[in-house]
């Protein structure tokens, strides 16, 4: 009895054994629960300090981009360093978006589907914060020429057209383009897990696979110090060596600011969901963002998007060119454009002489804008007609 009892011990023991060790293994073979939708570190601008620096500290260093002034401490940082061009989606069902808050620029133009797409320019708001980006989108043949204004970094996912591909027009063909031009390239079909992935569960409703891609400023800027694109590439130049920077000043005084209220501008007729409306607020002198009726958000901070300055160029559109209903603007050359600032409106223009070249905006009689020292958006839309205030 006593040697029956034993055995059946031993048994159940051997079986607890075997039991645990595979279990330890299926654990030890599987990503820590939770880990394919989070991040390593905490990186929601929701959760930074009330003060990323100390507020006694004087703010003498102007951002090349937008003007604003930040800290040595902040400076130090974003000077080793180069501009981020990001594309961010904007399909009714990818809002809201996460970073755009934090861009310094801003450029807003149709791609296929007259659906807006975006490219927000981060450099000097980049500093003591990893900001998420999402959802991270493709690349375009225009974006591609703004991007070499800022000899920037840019992120994306895919695009259109690599150089060998006959379904896509030729002008059209971002890819090849990005190669061609030796663009610095942080395309996330060349970056893994934790830089960029895919986070289906960032929305409280459910989303399309395309519409999930996630990634991160500080994961991106080590990349790029990998590959020696810092504030100088691999062959020692500058980021800003050919850069033109814009013009800046300081808010008015209120009684000084203007009166134009609403700026409203339609993408694309008959697609609603898209149509933007920029209202002003004077006391705080800036541009609240609406997008299809609804303030459009932030998701990480819960705010409306805003900007200092709303720049509307208009660029001619050709297309669509090709079986991928892709389109083409004119992002070189000159045109007409509205600037928006200070509660007030100025009829000017835009020229851009070439890929590398500044777009440089000036007002009727040809002297170049002073943007007022904050975010800037650039919106592309191809008729004045489209634009009311």
């Amino acid at each position: 009895m006593n040697f029956k009892l034993i055995n059946i011990m031993m048994g159940l023991g051997l079986y607890l054994l075997s039991t645990g060790i595979s279990f330890a293994a299926f654990n030890l073979s599987q990503p820590p629960s939770g880990d394919i939708n989070s991040p390593i570190i905490n990186v929601s601008p929701g959760q930074k300090p009330k003060f990323k620096v100390d507020p006694s500290v004087p703010r003498d260093q102007e951002c090349p981009l937008n003007g604003v002034m930040y800290t040595k401490q902040e400076s130090d940082i974003y000077e080793k360093r180069r501009p981020l061009a990001v594309m961010i989606e904007n399909s009714a069902e990818s809002r809201p978006q996460s970073g755009l808050s934090r861009a310094d620029i801003v450029y807003e133009a149709i791609a296929e589907g007259w659906i807006t797409r975006m490219m927000g320019l981060f450099y000097c708001n980049t500093p003591m914060e990893n900001i998420i980006f999402a959802p991270v989108r493709s690349a375009r043949t225009y974006f591609v020429d703004w991007v070499s204004e800022y000899d920037a970094l840019y992120n994306h996912v895919g695009g259109a057209g690599r150089c060998a591909d006959d379904t896509v027009d030729e002008r059209a063909k971002a890819l090849c383009q990005i190669d061609r031009f030796g663009i610095k390239d942080l395309d996330q079909f060349g970056i893994g897990y934790p830089d960029c992935y895919r986070n289906p569960d960032r929305l409280d409703h459910p989303v399309a696979t395309e519409h999930t891609m996630v990634c991160f400023s500080e994961n991106l800027y080590k990349i790029a110090e990998k590959r020696e694109w810092t504030n100088t590439d691999e062959k020692g130049i500058a980021w800003d060596k050919n850069y033109r920077q814009w013009q800046f000043k300081d808010d008015p005084k209120e009684v000084e600011r203007g009166t134009t209220g609403n700026i409203n501008i339609v993408f694309a007729k008959g697609y609603d969901d898209y149509d933007v409306l920029w209202s002003y607020d004077k006391t705080a002198n800036s541009y609240k963002r609406s997008t299809g009726g609804k303030l459009h958000l932030d998701l990480e901070t819960k705010e409306a998007l805003m900007a200092k300055n709303i720049v509307v160029q208009i660029s001619e559109i050709t297309g669509p060119v090709d079986d991928h209903a892709h389109i083409l603007y004119d992002t070189l050359g000159s045109g007409k454009a509205l600037i928006f600032q200070d509660g007030k409106a100025i009829v000017g223009s835009w020229s851009k002489k070439s890929r590398i070249g500044r777009t440089v905006f000036s007002d009727s009689v040809g002297k170049e804008i002073e943007f007022t020292r904050g975010p800037v958006w650039i919106e592309v839309v191809p008729s004045e007609q489209q634009v009311s205030y």
